[in-house]
């Protein structure tokens, strides 16, 4: 992986997610787009770590969420909503997804803390497992799992067309086949 080759095909396999990833982290494309260029400025500084280049995704969003988080640590704009106010919300149908603006939706993650938001982009938007997200963030599964129901929780409560936090529009949202928002 260490080649100019392997680094090109690193950079190709994976710039699309990690950038994905850094815009729902950081909410805005500026900062998505720094937040990958430092990643991989990063990754490739560290590249003779890389052991096993089929963990190449995990190792890149790692690195991405530790750029982020020291970020957010030195500007301390940490901004933390409680949980704890967001009672159990009866589930949607799976086959009817709501239809969620995209802004709204972005503005509901920036708001939400980065203890919930990066379990939910990581499942819903990258698509990786419980077990995958366990291992990203250092947690217990049972963790993972309790802040993915807490922050779905908080989103429906923020998203909810007849909630108080009801816009105009309605665009598609995160979904990920049969697990709707």
């Amino acid at each position: 992986m260490a080649s100019a080759g392997g680094l090109h095909g690193l950079i190709d396999a994976h710039y699309e997610a990690l950038y994905r990833y850094a815009y729902r982290l950081a909410g805005s494309a500026a900062d998505a787009e720094d937040l990958t260029q430092e990643a991989f400025g990063k990754a490739i500084a560290r590249l003779p770590q890389l052991r096993d280049p089929d963990k190449a995704k995990g190792w890149l969003f790692r690195i991405l969420r530790n750029a982020y988080l020291h970020r957010v640590r030195d500007q301390k704009r940490h901004r933390a909503v409680p949980l704890d106010a967001v009672g159990e919300l009866p589930g949607r149908p799976e086959d009817d997804p709501p239809e969620v603006d995209p802004a709204r939706l972005q503005q509901a993650l920036d708001d939400l803390d980065e203890a919930f938001r990066t379990p939910l982009i990581l499942f819903y938007f990258e698509d990786f497992s419980y077990r995958d997200i366990a291992e990203q963030m250092d947690l217990p599964i049972g963790t993972v799992m309790s802040r993915l129901a807490r922050g779905k929780a908080y989103l429906r409560s923020r998203l909810a067309p007849s909630g108080a936090a009801a816009g105009n529009g309605a665009a598609g949202g995160p979904r990920r086949a049969g697990n709707g928002l």
